[in-house]
């Protein structure tokens, strides 16, 4: 009887790991307020504008090609909408360098890409979070726009 009673706990037990291994939630998450938090010293540089979705941006003077950050942080120790937000700020940041690598002023028409779904939002980014990570994916059109540097 002991032996079965160990077995049948393990069992619960492993079964309860992988399904929380397993978990993708899904959130819709505000930009304004993710792009306002700081990481360490890691913020959103105001020398590499962003332009979320559709919103109108200044006349591009020169396109420098689409590019795709993905990042993803630890969620443990973490609601899922922190951890989302870290890793957003993280997934802006990588594009705004990618900016400055290219010579670039500004990133365009940024999206949410996230398995095999487009989210192009002015206002909110998709992020999927599970029991250890939280991810990320941004897709966006380095650019330099007509009258910044």
């Amino acid at each position: 009887m002991n032996k079965y009673y160990v077995t049948v706990v393990l069992a619960a037990c492993a079964l309860t790991v992988m399904q929380a291994q397993a978990r993708d939630t899904r959130h819709l998450l505000a930009i304004d307020e993710a792009l306002n938090i700081s990481v360490g010293e890691n913020k959103v540089d105001k020398d590499i504008k962003l332009y979320f979705g559709n919103q109108k941006h200044p006349a591009v003077a020169k396109s420098m090609g689409e590019y795709t950050s993905n990042r993803k942080t630890n969620a443990a120790n973490k609601s899922d909408e922190e951890a989302c937000r870290i890793a957003f700020l993280s997934a802006v940041l990588a594009l705004q360098e990618r900016a400055r690598k290219e010579g670039g002023n500004a990133v365009i028409n940024i999206r949410s890409v996230y398995k095999g779904e487009n989210v192009s939002n002015d206002k909110q980014f998709l992020c999927g979070a599970g029991a250890i990570m939280a991810g990320v994916a941004l897709k966006g059109t380095v650019v330099k726009v007509a009258g910044g540097k």
